[in-house]
């Protein structure tokens, strides 16, 4: 059947976030992001175990880079796992129950559709990513680091590494709202964390190539030389990350608007 457009009297824009919220009661996505969540930060914490007990006072240990650096590296891989489960899961429920062509007579396309779950998401990616970045410095704290923080290297990286999931993420609800085999969209945030670690390696116009690369991109450390020493807070390029997700944005909001004009 076609996909019927909204009318005048059709549902209220925000009455679609609000369903895809109930929605993730029953997915259980707040748990399963909180897991995910807990693993980046327990695994980003490996500089603790690393390091001697006096670099967590010594002047010039530069932990807080190390610990930085541990982070960029595993969230360039849990973070595709993170937008691809969490959009497969919020989309699927759709094939399953024959939702889009439900949600169609009600006058809600499966482009609105679409955008109300991105939009749901966001508000537990976002916060997820807030927050295991102050456990991850409260952790350093707790186990006795006492060296000063700069504050506005992990701030700018925290919210870049939010913008950059979250343009993974409308990838990946327009990909499961394609596909009724939602193996096929964990399989691509499988590989994309791949890619992702592995652009780290390469050079940064390799790395702007790819979505997954981005996550390198947007690194706020950087290793000038292969000792600890070596290490520095560097600024990215702000201007390629914009780009990148305000193109993210406009291919998501046309790819969705095509979704309902598609038959289904």
């Amino acid at each position: 059947m076609n996909a019927l457009s909204p009318t005048a009297t059709g549902p209220a824009p925000w009455s679609g976030l609000r369903l895809e919220l109930a929605k993730m009661r029953r997915l259980h996505s707040l748990p399963v992001a909180a897991a995910i969540a807990s693993a980046t930060v327990a695994l980003s914490s490996m500089p603790l175990f690393q390091a001697d007990h006096s670099d967590f006072v010594r002047s010039g240990s530069h932990l807080w880079e190390q610990l930085l650096m541990s982070y960029t590296m595993i969230s360039a891989i849990t973070g595709p796992i993170l937008a691809s489960v969490l959009a497969s899961r919020q989309t699927d429920i759709e094939h399953a129950g024959a939702g889009w062509a439900l949600f169609a007579t009600a006058g809600r396309t499966p482009g609105a559709l679409c955008r109300a779950k991105l939009g749901a998401l966001a508000l537990i990616i976002g916060p997820a990513i807030a927050l295991q970045s102050a456990v991850l410095v409260s952790c350093a704290r707790l186990a006795g680091v006492t060296l000063p923080l700069q504050a506005l290297p992990w701030a700018l990286y925290t919210g870049e590494v939010i913008a950059v999931t979250l343009a993974l993420c409308a990838f990946h609800v327009w990909l499961a709202a394609v596909k009724d085999n939602q193996l096929i969209g964990v399989g691509v945030g499988l590989i994309g964390s791949f890619i992702g670690v592995y652009m780290l390696l390469a050079p940064s116009w390799a790395a702007r190539l790819v979505p997954w690369g981005y996550y390198a991109v947007i690194s706020c450390v950087m290793q000038t030389d292969p000792t600890v020493r070596g290490l520095v807070y560097v600024t990215p390029p702000l201007a390629w990350v914009g780009a990148f997700v305000v193109a993210a944005a406009l291919l998501f909001t046309a790819a969705t608007r095509r979704l309902d004009r598609i038959e289904r």
